[in-house]
């Protein structure tokens, strides 16, 4: 089975096109700036009015750029599907003086700029100077989604909806869908609709790096660890027993420090970290399941990881298909073959 596997983060996309006939560590691979930084640098080039079509795709570096154009004078204007890049709630995004119009509507006086988390076409071109053909059976591709709910904040609802997946340990290759997922999840379903034809496995990029982070040779030996991505915006953590995910907890990098880290990780562990104890400090959330206690060590993946070297614990750094960059797509390549296996 070939599977290219993209994960969409705030800083990078880190891409890996795999052949199941030949190793892992031989696949081809790239890590390149992500497409919320490349749209952003496109807006702030322009020096008029604006038009952003296209999908829903991550915000971060976008939502700067636009409203420093605005800021400028410059009149922006965005579809529906586009304008949720920006916040779910359309009327929030008018707030900001975008305007929002209906679909179809062409403005062809103004520069127009079709954002998406996904380019094939991008991604073909930059492998043929190498001679490397973009095949694949499917493709898999792993985004931070909160999901949208108009009468709960977009940080409860993540919870709520984590929580009634983990309703019983759950390997993480489960936390992935197959073509089709929730309404509610908006930036997905843009995914989705850029790679309509295809076959599509998507995930929520924190499972899919925790679920690449337990694809490690020395990670499998394990019986009780705790998984961390620590990445450029978000620090994802979940407790493992025999394989599975007993509880989780997310919060914002930025806002941790070694000790907050510690405390969390050993509540974690002992099950009496509340939701509450994140979301008043300003992360996501927290859901433990069932308590682990005891555990072997911490499994560290994400680029800001070196946090973990001013703690206590032991650790150890993941590197799947020998590159800590690629735990997102070995993640989505584990999570295709279980849902391949198993409808």
């Amino acid at each position: 089975m070939k599977i290219l596997a993209i994960d969409v983060g705030s800083g990078t996309q880190d891409i890996l096109l795999y052949d199941s006939d030949n190793s892992l560590e031989n696949s081809v691979k790239m890590v390149l700036p992500s497409p919320t930084r490349i749209y952003a640098e496109k807006i702030r080039k322009h020096k008029n009015d604006l038009f952003l079509s296209g999908e829903t795709m991550g915000g971060g570096s976008v939502n700067k750029a636009i409203q420093n154009h605005l800021k400028k004078g410059y009149r922006v204007l965005m579809t529906e599907n586009s304008a949720r890049t920006v916040r779910d709630d359309l009327e929030r995004v008018k707030s900001l003086g975008i305007e929002i119009i209906p679909p179809g509507e062409k403005h062809p006086e103004i520069s127009e700029i079709a954002l998406q988390d996904v380019d094939l076409e991008v991604i073909r071109k930059s492998l043929q100077p190498f001679q490397v053909e973009l095949e694949f059976d499917c493709v898999g591709v792993a985004v931070q989604d909160h999901g949208f709910n108009a009468n709960m904040g977009d940080r409860n609802f993540r919870f709520s909806k984590i929580r009634e997946k983990l309703d019983s340990p759950k390997l993480p290759e489960e936390f992935a869908y197959l073509n089709q997922v929730p309404e509610y999840f908006t930036r997905m379903n843009g995914v989705l609709r850029t790679l309509k034809g295809y076959e599509v496995i998507i995930m929520d990029s924190k499972f899919a790096s925790i679920c690449g982070a337990t694809c490690d040779e020395f990670v499998k030996d394990l019986d009780k660890f705790i998984a961390l991505d620590i990445g450029n915006g978000h620090t994802l953590a979940a407790s493992f027993k025999d394989g599975r995910i007993c509880g989780v907890f997310e919060h914002h990098t930025g806002m941790l420090t070694p000790g907050k880290l510690t405390r969390f990780i050993r509540g974690l562990a002992e099950g009496t970290l509340s939701h509450e104890q994140i979301h008043e400090d300003g992360g996501h959330g927290a859901w433990v399941k069932e308590p682990i206690h005891e555990f072997q060590c911490l499994v560290a993946t994400g680029p800001k990881r070196s946090i973990l070297k001013k703690t206590d614990f032991k650790v150890h750094y993941a590197a799947p298909a020998g590159d800590v960059m690629m735990s997102g797509p070995v993640g989505l390549i584990k999570a295709a073959e279980f849902l391949k296996e198993n409808g």
